[in-house]
């Protein structure tokens, strides 16, 4: 992709984003702040529509390439999308899933691999979605988290290894960038929805099954390291508190800095993204293919945060049953 076409690609997503406002505002596409909230006004909701929309500027422009994974990408997003506005019936949302969910097994080719690539994608696929679901509750975490994420695969894909269309990572980075200019900020212009959130991680799942499934190398799933220890340590500590897991909540420890302790948004996403940053240099430059140096990684990076949330949580919070929180 030429500066030029990537220069008139931000422009083109700045005025789809742009019209997309407008046609949230009309019809009352809206998040309206409650209990469970972090943010105190009505803001438009599905702004993260643009990811899809992207991916499907790649594919009409560069080749027609992945179609089954853009197949699965629309379905899901057009799934979730109506699920933000209508509140669709479980069944129907979980059989789309299912389905794209397959149509991205087809794109990797998974189905001409050894029978346990399935069970360990399926997993991952669906872990990493509802992760990304749960964790876009403030702004600027899902826009600047996955930026950071896409940016990293760009270098791996440049620099170390070619595993997916550089075309695609920069089409979606420049999405990532007029999503994040609207939401990485005080008081946000828009939110990603349902639409966001699952389409992103999506595209962010795709891109790593590529990489791990070339390389065969799982330590690339450190690329979402913290967000995978918040998600996890989370539901294990409402599980202990005999939660239900899958109702509402605002349990996080990254809801915790910004609703308990005040901490702004934006300085508690900067600390997430640098984190990871820091995991991903490390992944990136020691680890490599040594399955030991990153169980150590994970490890102590577990520990670590174990430690730094019974500190600043409590003992008391993270594990004593509350009736509302």
């Amino acid at each position: 992709m030429t500066v030029v076409f990537a220069l008139i690609t931000l422009t083109g997503l700045f005025i789809i984003e742009f019209f997309y406002f407008r046609v949230a505002d009309h019809f009352n596409i809206i998040d309206k702040p409650n209990h469970r909230s972090s943010h105190n006004t009505v803001t438009i909701r599905g702004g993260g529509i643009i990811f899809t929309l992207a991916a499907l500027i790649f594919f009409f422009t560069f080749g027609l390439q992945y179609p089954y994974f853009i197949l699965g990408l629309f379905l899901i997003s057009l799934i979730s999308f109506l699920d933000d506005i209508f509140t669709l019936n479980n069944k129907v949302r979980l059989g789309i899933h299912l389905l794209s969910v397959i149509l991205i097994f087809y794109q990797w080719q998974l189905f001409s691999l050894s029978w346990y690539w399935i069970p360990v994608a399926l997993i991952f696929v669906i872990g990493t979605i509802n992760a990304y679901n749960f964790m876009d509750g403030i702004n600027g975490i899902t826009g600047g988290y996955s930026l950071l994420a896409i940016a990293t695969l760009f270098y791996i894909n440049e620099q170390v290894i070619s595993f997916t269309s550089s075309d695609l990572l920069i089409t979606v980075g420049l999405s990532l960038l007029v999503f994040n200019f609207f939401n990485f900020r005080k008081k946000a212009k828009c939110f990603a929805g349902d639409v966001g959130s699952v389409s992103i991680a999506f595209i962010v799942v795709f891109l790593m099954g590529q990489l791990v499934i070339q390389t065969q190398n799982f330590n690339y799933i450190l690329l979402l390291l913290f967000y995978g220890l918040d998600a996890v340590t989370t539901i294990v500590f409402r599980v202990i508190r005999k939660e239900n897991i899958f109702e509402a909540h605002r349990s996080h420890f990254y809801q915790f800095l910004s609703n308990e302790k005040k901490w702004p948004h934006l300085v508690v996403v900067s600390i997430y993204i640098l984190i990871q940053l820091i995991i991903n240099t490390l992944l990136i430059l020691l680890v490599g293919k040594d399955s030991l140096t990153a169980l150590f990684l994970i490890v102590m990076s577990g520990i670590v945060f174990l430690v730094v949330r019974f500190t600043t949580e409590g003992k008391e919070r993270l594990i004593k049953s509350v009736t509302n929180e």
